[in-house]
């Protein structure tokens, strides 16, 4: 199985690349319809498809699935899942891929995830010396080991969302801060959405790249 993605490059000069990873039940044209609103100059964007069909969203794609009436408040060993461990092989040779195919390497990478593309970001992006990592109400399946070269990674979620509760967004930030990775944490007053403070969060961190 190879992913579907879609590319966009206003900036057919761009030396530098966005990859969007959507959420359980959306699709690539969902996070690839923002496009429009991030003007960013000198990027690349490509938004894959995650590889498995949403049972209940005609058109919807999911990463992996949820167990019966899972709603964030207890534990789950998501690592044990047969779908996230294709996912996640998946995910990573699509990387490779993509690397090949723009010639823009992970050190000029920024990879933005919403809710469970987040979780995928915060799973297999950070194990790559990428340029930077965005977590949009997203959440950790367990614990994970940046790569060392990793850049600065921008968490944001809402105080309201009724899908990934708050105390998740504040698990993984906790997490991430006690391995040392250079974390950016924001909350605003919004529930499980990207709101038009959140792409201009998306922009001002990727115009900000050290790269």
């Amino acid at each position: 199985m190879v992913l579907r993605a879609i590319a966009r490059d206003a900036d057919t000069a761009a030396d530098k690349l966005l990859i969007g990873l959507h959420g359980w039940g959306a699709n690539a044209e969902d996070l690839a319809a923002l496009a429009d609103y991030l003007p960013l100059r000198g990027f690349k964007m490509r938004f894959p498809d995650a590889p498995f069909p949403h049972p209940h969203a005609p058109g919807g794609r999911m990463w992996y699935g949820f167990p019966l009436g899972y709603d964030f408040q207890s534990d789950h060993d998501f690592a044990q899942q047969a779908d996230l461990q294709e996912s996640r092989a998946l995910l990573g040779q699509w990387l490779v891929q993509v690397a090949e195919e723009t010639g823009i390497p992970p050190e000029r990478t920024a990879i933005a995830g919403f809710s469970q593309g987040g979780a995928m970001t915060l799973d297999v992006g950070l194990q790559l010396p990428l340029a930077g990592a965005l977590i949009l109400s997203g959440y950790m399946h367990g614990s994970t080991a940046p790569n060392a070269e990793l850049g600065p990674v921008l968490m944001v979620h809402g105080r309201q969302d009724p899908v990934v509760p708050i105390t998740r967004a504040h698990q993984s930030r906790d997490a991430l801060k006690a391995q040392a990775v250079d974390l950016t944490y924001q909350e605003y007053d919004m529930g499980h959405e990207i709101s038009p403070l959140v792409l201009r969060e998306i922009r001002l961190f990727c115009e900000q790249l050290p790269i």
